[in-house]
C-alpha cells in the first residue's frame, strides 16, 4: 500500500501537480510522524517493563533493535517522499529552461535531465543496498545478543542447579555428623554407666588362716 502511495505521488510530481503533490506529501508526514509518536510510546512502555525482568540489559538491547528498525523504516519513507520532492522541482526546473531554450540547448538539457535521473536512481540503489546492508548487521547482533541471553540463562540454571546440590549435600553431611555424634556419646554414657556398676559375678576373697 506504502509503495502505491509512492508511486502515485511519483506520478503526480512529475506529471505537473506540484500543488496536488505537496498536500499529498504533508498528510503523509503528517502520517509518519504519527505512527512515530505511536512506535516511541510502544517502544517506552517496553522499556519500562525490562525494568522487571531478571535480564534487563539484554530487554533493553532487544527493544533497541526493534526501536532502530522500526524507525529507520518510516526515516526510509521520508527519505523518499524529499527524493521525489527534488526530482520534481529538478524536472520542473528543467522543463523552463527547455521551454525558453533553442532546439540544440534542448535536446542538451533532455540528456542531463535523463542523466540527473539516472543517478537520482543509482543514489537510491546505494541508499537501499546501504540500509539492507544495514539492517542485516543489527540482525546478525540481534542474533548474537539473543545467543548470548541464552547462554547466560543457561550457565545461570546450571550454577543454580550446583549450588542447590551442595546445599542439599552439605546438609546430608551436617545430618550424619550429628548422628554419629549422638551415637559415640550414647556409647560413651553406656560405658559409663556399665564402668559405675558393681560387677555381681565377682566371688568374695578367702578369709586369712
Amino acid at each position: 500500500m506504502k509503495k502505491q502511495l509512492l508511486v502515485l505521488m511519483s506520478s503526480l510530481l512529475l506529471s505537473g501537480g506540484l500543488v496536488v503533490a505537496q498536500t499529498f506529501n504533508d498528510a503523509e508526514r503528517l502520517r509518519i510522524g504519527k505512527e512515530r509518536a505511536e512506535l516511541e510510546a510502544g517502544f517506552n512502555r517496553e522499556d519500562a517493563a525490562c525494568y522487571k525482568r531478571f535480564l534487563v540489559n539484554n530487554c533493553l538491547d532487544e527493544v533497541k533493535i526493534r526501536r532502530q528498525e522500526a524507525l529507520a523504516d518510516l526515516r526510509r519513507q521520508e527519505m523518499s517522499i524529499e527524493d521525489q520532492e527534488r526530482k520534481a522541482k529538478g524536472a520542473d526546473q528543467l522543463q523552463n529552461t527547455e521551454d525558453k531554450a533553442s532546439p540544440e540547448k534542448k535536446q542538451a538539457e533532455a540528456d542531463r535531465r535523463e542523466q540527473a535521473l539516472r543517478d537520482s536512481e543509482a543514489r537510491i540503489e546505494r541508499e537501499q543496498q546501504k540500509n539492507a546492508d544495514r539492517l542485516k548487521m543489527e540482525a546478525n547482533e540481534k542474533s548474537n545478543l539473543e545467543t548470548a541471553a541464552a547462554k547466560a540463562k543457561d550457565a545461570q540454571n546450571k550454577q543454580v542447579s550446583r549450588t542447590t546440590k551442595q546445599a542439599a549435600t552439605a546438609e546430608e553431611v551436617k545430618k550424619y555428623n550429628e548422628r554419629l555424634e549422638k551415637a559415640k556419646e550414647r556409647q560413651a554414657r553406656i560405658a559409663r554407666d556399665k564402668a559405675s556398676q558393681p560387677n555381681p559375678s565377682a566371688a568374695p576373697l578367702p578369709a586369712p588362716p
